[in-house]
């Protein structure tokens, strides 16, 4: 195959070196299992950057999974501290795991557990998709959370970052009050 992706046909290695070298550039192989094996003449220097690049997008397309713990008892103020914190790894692009946790006779009523699980399942729908439904595994229950396309996120529950910045307009207007 030539520099702008035209093939050249079979012809014999020396032709296609004295091509490359008439053109400056460098004859690869591509396909060596081929038969006959495929070659072409570029930039090598240009062929290996492609490559990397090619290989850093395939690597990057993983996601990370991330865990959130719960218990059956927890406070109102603690499960909001937790849903802004799974906000932020579904937000990232990470898999979930929400998990919650029994206790002693905690276990005799299991359907608070599966409530919980439920109020999480409704409050993160605006960010991700159920993976695996809740499910109970010993003393705990866990479910599978995957991000939603970034074009179809939407945050329920506002940042730590969000709720700083009204404190700071404060301190400008009584500073500018002061002076």
């Amino acid at each position: 195959m030539g520099e702008t992706g035209e093939q050249l046909g079979i012809m014999k290695l020396s032709d296609a070196i004295k091509r490359a070298q008439t053109l400056g550039l460098d004859v690869v192989e591509v396909a060596a299992n081929a038969n006959p094996p495929v070659c072409r003449i570029v930039n090598f220097g240009k062929f290996k950057y492609e490559l990397s690049k090619q290989e850093k997008s395939n690597k990057h397309s993983g996601s990370k999974l991330k865990e959130v713990k719960f218990r059956v008892r927890i406070d109102d103020h603690d499960y909001m501290t937790k849903m802004r914190r799974a906000e932020q790894f579904l937000d990232k692009g990470d898999k979930l795991r929400v998990q919650l946790q029994f206790r002693g006779r905690e276990m005799a009523h299991q359907e608070f557990g599966m409530q919980l699980m439920q109020r999480v399942k409704v409050d993160l729908a605006t960010m991700a998709q159920v993976e695996m439904e809740p499910k109970l595994q010993g003393r705990n229950i866990i479910m599978m959370l995957a991000p939603l396309p970034e074009n179809k996120r939407k945050r329920k529950f506002s940042t730590p970052d969000d709720e700083e910045l009204p404190e700071e307009e404060e301190d400008e207007e009584t500073e500018e009050a002061e002076a």
